[in-house]
């Protein structure tokens, strides 16, 4: 197969609550590109130093590269030092959760070098990012409703934003960061009096918060991707968990079970992967994209949009590709090959 890259750059770690998680993501995805058609290597960055800490060369194993002798990767050209002699990558495969590579910042970076990558572009990333500017391309949509919320950002006057809340949102509330992912910083408030450490939590993940109207229903998920031509929904999952809601612990420690394909009638399915190409298309995402949802009652709620969506092999979207009977390592040449 003819491919349009050679030095495919596995870009993990970040800097935020995220990178460990980004970690497992990142070795998963590395371990998953096809070794047959690319050089793969893996980098660790956070916090601005960014190393090489292993590679597998075509049809070759994997190296790992001991600690005090990993490259510093070279930033004025997006290379590195490998065995005496540079190695250009020309290909940037994203993986890290949270900033700054959910937020714009490292595609901003690459897109100066014109290096292409495999997410959403800079602006996207950077307004899918932020829950409450995301939800504001999306409020007049015919396809999917948005929960009242109010946003606050650090520094303005507490006793308005909780009148506000309680006023427009009533209890139970979510309050969350309007950056940031993994449900880090994220509370349902039940009681008045449980709003301020609420607040001093998701504070404590941003500089914004948003105070989001709860809304009961049944949680699912579903990925779009492009595949060169056209955008393409993944099945749904629906998520149950017998947390109060899908947080750290039953994302990543079992307390959840991921129902996959959900079971619901075929035109629930239709119209929730309808609304994520629909999602997709609206906010101009690239790579592979995961919308979540809460099925009310009255209608498809949008919850968020997750422009790197975690990638172990336990993950939500390696199970939708599972699903569909698509070899991962196929689909992530697609992303690759497609960006």
């Amino acid at each position: 197969m003819e491919t349009k890259y050679h030095n495919i750059a596995v870009i993990y770690g970040s800097d935020s609550s995220e990178w460990e998680v980004s970690c497992w993501s990142g070795e998963f995805v590395s371990s998953r590109i096809d070794g047959s058609l690319y050089n793969i290597y893996e980098i660790f960055a956070r916090f601005g130093r960014w190393q090489l800490v292993a590679y597998r060369m075509k049809d070759s194993v994997r190296t790992a590269i001991p600690e005090q002798e990993r490259p510093e990767i070279d930033k004025t050209d997006f290379s590195v030092q490998v065995g005496g002699r540079k190695v250009k990558f020309d290909f940037a495969y994203l993986m890290q959760h949270g900033t700054p590579g959910e937020n714009g910042l490292m595609q901003g970076y690459l897109e100066m070098l014109s290096v292409p990558f495999s997410s959403c572009s800079s602006f996207v990333s950077a307004i899918t990012f932020d829950k409450f500017s995301c939800k504001g391309y999306l409020r007049d949509v015919d396809f999917v409703k948005c929960s009242d919320d109010v946003f606050m950002r650090k520094g303005d006057d507490y006793a308005s934003f909780e009148k506000e809340a309680v006023q427009r949102l009533g209890f139970p509330m979510f309050v969350k960061p309007t950056d940031g992912g993994s449900s880090f910083g994220v509370t349902k408030v039940k009681r008045r009096e449980d709003l301020p450490e609420a607040v001093r939590l998701a504070f404590s993940e941003g500089k914004t918060i948003i105070a989001e109207k709860f809304i009961p229903g049944r949680e699912f998920t579903c990925a779009v991707y492009h595949d060169g031509e056209k955008n393409i929904a993944l099945p749904v999952i629906e998520i149950v968990t017998d947390h109060e809601f899908f947080d750290y612990d039953a994302k990543y420690n079992g307390f959840s079970r991921e129902i996959c394909p959900a079971e619901i009638p075929a035109d629930v399915t239709s119209q929730i992967q309808e609304a994520s190409e629909k999602i997709y298309a609206r906010l101009g995402c690239s790579g592979v994209v995961r919308v979540d949802y809460i099925l009310a009652p009255d209608g498809l709620y949008f919850l968020e949009v997750n422009t790197i969506p975690g990638m172990t092999s336990a993950s939500l979207v390696p199970k939708m590709v599972r699903t569909a009977g698509i070899d991962i390592t196929g689909f992530l040449t697609g992303i690759i090959e497609n960006s």
